[in-house]
């Protein structure tokens, strides 16, 4: 039985060496904030659009790409040819009513992160080199974090992008952690999609997505540019050994605040020696 929750890529020609690989709709999903669009361009390729109520954040995830919107223009960025060089990339964020083009410099693939543009922000760069790089977790719950667009970094009005690592045999998103609450300080209202890539290709890992009062309870065996989607409840990943898994995730909600809630079962790991 296929999830609804679970997007498997697309290969849509959608014009002259643009290829759509996934696209997540608010009109398609059960989302009201989260969109999130992954294409491949070839050499030249030119994308095009305008946004209308939405905020997006262009992330170069691998090859070079030039970004042009109004009188910015940013060229070349993009620092890596394939995601599991570990490092930060460039991304550029654009705010709601602007149009933009992206050109391929090279062969390149871009996720484009989509929420609603709440108020105005500058179009701007955002620069690998002011990405900040965190380690967590320990024994097998360990991941390593790019911090593209957190919600320190006032940029964005509603927009949240992090890339995550995980290396074979451990799990993230772990212990289960939830905001789908707009109950701040204690947890906020934050939808997320998750889009993943494998290393080897072949590999895969397995996502739970599951509310407390289990109205969703599904667990999916996620392969390689997978998109998985999160209206709510827990999400943790297991990375199988052998394998190393990237993930790309986009959040909004009705505040920019990232405060999650452990599932109290599960918590008890947190405080082992």
């Amino acid at each position: 039985m296929t999830s609804h929750l679970l997007r498997k890529p697309q290969s849509q020609s959608i014009g002259e060496g643009i290829t759509l690989i996934q696209e997540v709709l608010t009109s398609d999903s059960p989302l009201d904030y989260v969109g999130f669009k992954l294409i491949d361009l070839a050499v030249g390729a030119v994308y095009e659009q305008t946004l209308e109520q939405d905020e997006c954040c262009i992330v170069a995830l691998t090859g070079k790409i030039t970004v042009t919107e109004g009188e910015h223009r940013f060229e070349g960025i993009g620092t890596r040819e394939s995601v599991f060089e570990k490092k930060p990339t460039d991304s550029v964020f654009v705010s709601g009513g602007a149009s933009f083009t992206i050109e391929a410099v090279t062969p390149a693939t871009v996720a484009l992160c989509y929420s609603p543009a709440v108020e105005p922000r500058p179009t701007k760069l955002l620069p690998a080199s002011g990405v900040g790089v965190v380690h967590r977790g320990k024994y097998n719950n360990q991941r390593m974090v790019h911090d593209i667009l957190p919600d320190s970094d006032p940029s964005a009005s509603s927009l949240l992008v992090v890339e995550v690592y995980t290396e074979g045999g451990n799990f993230s998103s772990y212990p289960p952690h939830k905001h789908d609450r707009d109950l701040l300080p204690e947890e906020s209202l934050l939808e997320e999609t998750y889009y993943h890539e494998l290393a080897p290709k072949q590999g895969f890992v397995f996502q739970r997505v599951y509310t407390d009062d289990r109205s969703i309870d599904e667990t999916m065996a996620v392969e390689h540019r997978n998109v998985v989607i999160v209206p709510a409840g827990y999400h943790p990943v297991g990375v199988p050994d052998g394998y190393t898994s990237y993930y790309l995730n986009v959040m909004a909600g009705p505040k920019r605040v990232w405060k999650f809630y452990n599932e109290p079962d599960h918590e008890w790991i947190l405080n082992r020696d």
